[in-house]
């Protein structure tokens, strides 16, 4: 018999529609996992990406699941490319949708295809900031912090602010 796990992704989108991106996302999502909890959504600078690159918006949502890590992984890809994700292989393009697992339950796991929880979470007030809407309390899989403590430690950096409907 199979376990249910909590699952948390972070979305981004910083090309085309956005906002019609991330709804979509969202409705797969759904489709593919049922209910969705989500956060507030948030425009950011972007980081990591080339000079010049657009604003992202990016939330987070929170789900369950009974698929292994390497399934929940392939759904969001597939979704990705659905939303017409292009892999350059190049770092920070810009991008119609992006799709991370920030966490799969208390999983702690370092395989060339995923890395768990996501190794910069903890550093990307992007990330940090819509997982404080889903739970400030929540402990990422080898951390001692909360991400609401985590978030408040991080030291001044791009801007990331609510993005109002």
């Amino acid at each position: 018999m199979s376990s249910s796990h909590r699952v948390i992704l972070s979305l981004g989108s910083n090309t085309g529609d956005r906002l019609a991106t991330l709804e979509r996302a969202c409705d797969f999502l759904a489709e593919a996992f049922g209910s969705l909890r989500l956060s507030q959504l948030y425009e950011t600078e972007p980081v990591g990406c080339p000079a010049g690159s657009p604003m992202f918006l990016n939330a987070c949502v929170e789900l369950s699941t009974e698929q292994s890590p390497q399934e929940v992984l392939s759904i969001c890809q597939n979704i990705e490319n659905e939303l017409g994700r292009v892999r350059t292989g190049e770092y920070g393009t810009p991008r119609t949708c992006d799709i991370d697992i920030i966490l799969y339950g208390e999983l702690q796991q370092n395989t060339p295809a995923l890395t768990l929880p996501h190794p910069r979470a903890h550093e990307r007030e992007f990330v940090l900031r819509p997982l404080c809407d889903i739970d400030p309390q929540l402990l990422l899989p080898g951390h001692t912090h909360s991400v609401s403590d985590m978030l408040t430690a991080l030291p001044a950096g791009p801007e990331v602010r609510a993005f109002d409907l």
